[in-house]
């Protein structure tokens, strides 16, 4: 709740930065105005600038998207490799299977404890932790189970499973922390509060503050910003890959 409620300043940091910019640039208008000095002649400028901020906006859009997708890509990628795995352990001796099906039981329920606490990072890293001894246990044993059995066929396709399912957590992790650099996001509320400026100096000639059209382009960027965001950092605010984490939760659910 309090990552949404931070999502929620910055749109209102930006809806009132931008107010405040727009007043300010019509104010420098009028002043320059009442002095007899022009304030046209900028429209080339302007235009300049209003096709960076839209060409930074829809890059960002776009790459907050995508990874967006790839994160939820990465879910299900996951569930189907543990998935996978879980199932080539009948290749197995019938001894050999039970104390593992009890291991990824549990190492399923640390991948589930570990996206559930993504937002208190010390549990998550918690969990982490215990996911990977996980890991390494199931590895040791399924590669005696492997030797003992002798069968090059099974050691191949569970030690190649068991090899996808550990190698996805380490591309699932680092998948969420693929972000643009702290510079763009500083970039694209410096130009939208320059447009801001710009957009009020245009006003200056009105008999006054057009209320109604500075505050629908402030509420627009907010909005846009918001969204940016809440794409661009998926466990924190409205938009969320919460819903993906069902797949394995149901997955959990067919191995008892």
């Amino acid at each position: 709740m309090k990552y949404t409620l931070m999502l929620f300043l910055v749109a209102a940091v930006i809806f009132f930065g931008m107010i405040l910019f727009q007043e300010a640039g019509r104010r420098i208008g009028a002043s320059r105005l009442a002095q007899g000095r022009k304030t046209s002649g900028t429209g080339a400028m302007e235009g300049a600038v209003f096709a960076l901020l839209g060409l930074l906006i829809a890059f960002t859009f776009s790459g907050a998207a995508s990874r967006f997708d790839d994160r939820r890509a990465r879910i299900v990628e996951e569930a189907n490799d543990i998935g996978t795995a879980y199932l080539r352990i009948d290749l197995l001796e019938q001894e050999d299977q039970p104390a593992l099906r009890e291991l990824f039981r549990a190492y399923l329920d640390s991948r589930i404890e570990t996206y559930s606490n993504i937002t208190d990072i010390d549990a998550a890293m918690a969990t982490l932790a215990k996911s990977a001894k996980l890991q390494e246990e199931i590895w040791t044993r399924a590669v005696a189970a492997c030797r003992r059995q002798g069968n090059p066929a099974t050691t191949s396709l569970l030690l190649s499973a068991l090899n996808s399912m550990i190698d996805i957590v380490t591309t699932r992790s680092m998948s969420t922390q693929m972000h643009p650099p702290a510079i763009i996001f500083g970039l694209l509320f410096g130009l939208s509060l320059g447009c801001a400026l710009l957009a009020g100096y245009n006003m200056a000639d009105a008999k006054g503050s057009n209320w109604a059209h500075m505050i629908g382009f402030a509420a627009i960027m907010a909005i846009t910003f918001y969204v940016i965001l809440d794409i661009e950092y998926p466990h924190l605010g409205l938009i969320r890959v919460d819903a993906f984490n069902e797949v394995l939760i149901a997955l959990r659910a067919t191995m008892n």
